[in-house]
C-alpha cells in the first residue's frame, strides 16, 4: 500500500472512536456508478454509500442545485423560513398519496426518533396510559442507532451494552400475521413498526399480504402503521414508495439515505391521523430543514421519482438477477435470490455462511465495492441509474472474486 494511504488509514486507526472497520482503502472521487481511490484504481460500485448514492456520484442536476444553493444561503435554523424545505415538504406530500405533514431531519435515526415520539404523542392525545403505547417492531428490523431507535432495532447484537434500555417496545417475528394478532389481544398496541423490506436483516421484504394484513389489524385496534423507508424508499425497489407495491396506506412514512443522494437528510411524513399532534416546542432541529440539503433533496425527487429511472431500476433489477443465477450455476455459493428492484440480498450457501465479510474483501481486491446484510448475505444496491455496461462489469468482477474466494475457501 502506498505511504501515503497507509499514513491517512493510521490516522483513522489513531483518532476516530474505533466503532467501524472500513476496508483499507482510500476513495476519491467517483463518477456515475464508478469510483476510484488515491491511486486511480477504479471500483464498480455496488453499495451506493449503503443505499445512498442512488443517482451515482456526481450527478450534474444535483452538482447544480447544491452550488446554486451554496451561492445563497448555507444555514438559517427553523427560527425562520427559507425556499427550499418548504418547497420540498410539499413535493413529498404531493409524491406521497397519504401525507399532510412533513418533518425535515438531518438521518434515518433523527426521522425514527420523530416517529416513534410522535406515536407516544398521539397515543397520549388518545388518552392512553403509558403502558399502553407499546409500540410493535420484528425480528431483524433496523431502526437505526439512537437510543431509542436501537430499542426498536428487533436485534440484540446492537442493543448489548445499552441497558437499560427504553420500555414500550415488543418484538415479533417478521411476515407472521397471526403472531400480531395475538399480541394485538393484549390491548396495548399503539403501533406497528416495519420496514417493507428489511435491510439490515438480510434484504428481506414482506411477504404477500403481510402488509395488508398488518393495515387491517392496526385499523381494528386503533393503532398506527409506521413504515420505515430509508432504505427501501425512494425508487430503490422500483416505486417511489414501496409500500405501494403492497396496496397499504400508512398513517407515518420515514425516509432518508437516497432522499439526499449523499448530502444528509431525512424526512417524516405524517398522514391525517397524526398531522396536527405535535404543536409548537414538541419537536425540534437545529440543522433539519437545511436549505443546501433541501435542494439537493428536490433535485434528487424529481429524478428518483422519473419513468427513466424507475424503468431503469426495473431493467437493471433483472439483468443482475440474471448474472446471479448464472455465477451461482457455475460456482454453487448462493441458497437464495431475494429482494426488490436494485435492493438485492444473495444468500449464501450452506458452505459458505458466515464469509460474507470475506467475500467483500475479495471484491475489493476485484474492482467491486459490495456489501453484506449480516455474515450469510451479501447485498446488492447500486445507483438506480447504473448504466448496463457498468453492471455487467460489476458482475464480471463478482465472479472473479468468487472463483478466487471459492478457490481459497473450499467447501
Amino acid at each position: 500500500m502506498p505511504a501515503h494511504d497507509t499514513r491517512l488509514i493510521d490516522l483513522g486507526k489513531r483518532y476516530w472512536l474505533p466503532v467501524y472497520k472500513p476496508r483499507e482503502l482510500i476513495l476519491d472521487h467517483g463518477k456515475a456508478a464508478r469510483v476510484w481511490d488515491m491511486e486511480g484504481r477504479d471500483y464498480v460500485d455496488f453499495g451506493a454509500g449503503i443505499a445512498v448514492n442512488a443517482l451515482g456520484h456526481q450527478d450534474p442536476d444535483l452538482l447544480a442545485a447544491l452550488t446554486a444553493q451554496a451561492h445563497k444561503l448555507w444555514h438559517s435554523s427553523n427560527v425562520f423560513y427559507t425556499e427550499p424545505p418548504l418547497r420540498l415538504a410539499e413535493e413529498l406530500v404531493g409524491a406521497s398519496g397519504f401525507a399532510e405533514r412533513v418533518f425535515l431531519c438531518n438521518s434515518g435515526a433523527e426521522a425514527n426518533e420523530a416517529a416513534i415520539k410522535l406515536v407516544r404523542k398521539w397515543a397520549a392525545a388518545q388518552g392512553r396510559d403509558a403502558d399502553k403505547r407499546v409500540i410493535v417492531t420484528f425480528k431483524g428490523s433496523f431502526h437505526g442507532r439512537t437510543l431509542a431507535t436501537v430499542t426498536a432495532t428487533a436485534q440484540p447484537k446492537y442493543q448489548e451494552g445499552y441497558e437499560p434500555l427504553p420500555g414500550g417496545f415488543r418484538y415479533l417475528d417478521f411476515n407472521d400475521a397471526d403472531a400480531l394478532a395475538a399480541a394485538f389481544t393484549a390491548g396495548d398496541i399503539a403501533a406497528v413498526m416495519l420496514e417493507p423490506v428489511q435491510g439490515e436483516g438480510g434484504v428481506l421484504p414482506a411477504a404477500p399480504g403481510f402488509l395488508r394484513r398488518v393495515r387491517e389489524l392496526c385499523d381494528a385496534h386503533g393503532a398506527l402503521l409506521v413504515l420505515d423507508e430509508i432504505q427501501c424508499g425512494m425508487g430503490r425497489t422500483g416505486t417511489l414508495f414501496a409500500h405501494v407495491q403492497d396496496g397499504v396506506k400508512p398513517d407515518i412514512v420515514t425516509l432518508a439515505k437516497a432522499l439526499g443522494c449523499g448530502f444528509p437528510i431525512g424526512a417524516m411524513l405524517a398522514g391525517p391521523k397524526v398531522a396536527e399532534v405535535m404543536q409548537y416546542g414538541a419537536h425540534g432541529t437545529t440543522f433539519g430543514g437545511n436549505p443546501m440539503a433541501a435542494a439537493v433533496a428536490r433535485a434528487a425527487l424529481r429524478k428518483l421519482a422519473s419513468p427513466e429511472v424507475l424503468a431503469n431500476v426495473a431493467a437493471q433489477a433483472q439483468a443482475l438477477r440474471d448474472g446471479l443465477a448464472a455465477i451461482d450455476a457455475e460456482l454453487q455459493v448462493f441458497d437464495e435470490v431475494r429482494g426488490r428492484g436494485l435492493m438485492i440480498g444473495a444468500a449464501l450457501a450452506q458452505a459458505y455462511r458466515g464469509k460474507a465479510g470475506e467475500i467483500l474483501d475479495h471484491a475489493a481486491a476485484h474492482g467491486l465495492l459490495l456489501l453484506q446484510a449480516g455474515p450469510d448475505v451479501l447485498r446488492f444496491v447500486p445507483p438506480l441509474t447504473i448504466g448496463a455496461d457498468e453492471l455487467a462489469e460489476g458482475l464480471q468482477r463478482l465472479r472473479a472474486a468468487l472463483v478466487a474466494f471459492t478457490a481459497a475457501c473450499p467447501s
